[in-house]
């Protein structure tokens, strides 16, 4: 499963969010985690940047809200506790077993 973690440097959350996903990547040996700066407005529309950070699980964004714009901005997530600049690793560990039962049945009959 790949979890990916699009971010600009000026972001105030990217590192809590990058904490979060290597976190994720030591406990659970099936995640590899790609990093991606994304820093101009061209980038942002190519990947549906919804502003940083952003945490892809295999390509799909769990917390994309329908109609967010999509640019260069900080992004905030609902928790338990509020808005946030990150999901809280609750939120993110429900997103990696969704998208894995999500995923189509390899395995023979």
């Amino acid at each position: 499963m790949e979890v990916t973690l699009l971010y600009f440097d000026d972001c105030p959350n990217w590192l809590t969010a990058a904490a979060l996903v290597d976190r994720l990547a030591a406990e659970d040996p099936d995640v590899i985690v790609v990093r991606r700066i994304v820093d101009t407005d061209e980038q942002a529309q190519r990947v549906r940047f919804l502003g940083s950070p952003t945490i892809l699980i295999d390509g799909r964004d769990p917390w994309a809200p329908e109609g967010a714009p999509v640019g260069l901005s900080c992004r905030m997530f609902m928790t338990p506790e509020g808005p946030r600049g990150a999901p809280t690793w609750e939120q993110l560990t429900f997103a990696v077993d969704a998208a894995r039962r999500a995923r189509p049945s390899t395995g023979a009959a």
